[in-house]
């Protein structure tokens, strides 16, 4: 997938819409009880260069980009120009991994938090690999991580219904945070009710019912006049809701 990032060297920061950048380089030991993302990051800062450079869709894959801070959305633009979000991505996470199979980078990515990356050579990479063999392993788990969700999301587009959908979504974000020792039970949400729905296949009012049904329910709160400030009092509450919406019936005994 493809990520805009500004050429020169150095750290700068980037506000949300913005196209990202990496931070300066520092040497440490990597400690094996971290978690995938966080090892991953501490192998490329041990072992690799990584620069900035610009990205765009159709580009020729040669790069790939790690997020070591702030969160990124990316997307796809059809013929008719409408815009479609494909992913949603948080720290350590890896962009541009579609590009190995097909040479060519298919989404945009923008920042939806003020961010940073670090973007790789896909060779330099590779080369490394040879000495550090965990680099590769690192690479092989973020690809097998942004299958096991992308199973996870069409599951939930196909299965659940609209209340439920927003529900997924709401836990997904919040074990994402969890796992990266944020705090998973307020949850800023970057991004509008349109995008979220444009995520999650369902139109505007739909979300905006969604969330006030959740509200209702007792599953969530806003803790903010805007509503972008989601609290969810209990996570395990929220993904029992989602589990019983998944099973068949379910939609049925809800009404």
């Amino acid at each position: 997938m493809a990520l805009a990032i500004y050429a020169e060297t150095g750290f700068v920061p980037l506000l949300p819409g913005a196209m990202l950048a990496p931070v300066p380089q520092r040497a440490f030991f990597v400690d094996s009880a971290q978690p995938a993302w966080q090892a991953a990051l501490a192998l490329i800062e041990l072992h690799l260069p990584f620069v900035r450079r610009t990205l765009r869709p159709g580009d020729r894959f040669t790069r790939l980009h790690v997020i070591h801070l702030g969160a990124l959305k990316t997307s796809t633009t059809a013929a008719n120009g409408r815009e479609q979000l494909a992913g949603l991505y948080l720290k350590g996470d890896w962009i541009g991994l579609d590009g190995i199979a097909s040479g060519y980078h298919i989404c945009a990515a923008h920042a939806i938090d003020t961010s940073e990356v670090w973007s790789l050579r896909y060779e330099v990479l590779l080369d490394a690999a040879a000495r550090a063999p965990e680099l590769l392993h690192a690479m092989h788990i973020a690809m097998s991580r942004q299958c096991s969700r992308d199973c996870a999301w069409r599951f939930a587009l196909a299965s659940l219904p609209a209340e439920a959908r927003v529900a997924d979504f709401l836990c997904s974000w919040s074990q994402a945070l969890a796992e990266r020792a944020m705090r998973a039970d307020h949850i800023q949400l970057h991004l509008t009710r349109a995008e979220i729905g444009n995520y999650l296949g369902l139109a505007l009012e739909t979300v905006s019912r969604a969330f006030s049904g959740l509200v209702r329910r007792g599953l969530i709160r806003f803790d903010d006049p805007g509503r972008r400030y989601v609290a969810v009092p209990s996570i395990s509450a929220l993904i029992a809701y989602v589990e019983t919406s998944s099973q068949p019936g379910a939609l049925r005994r809800m009404r």
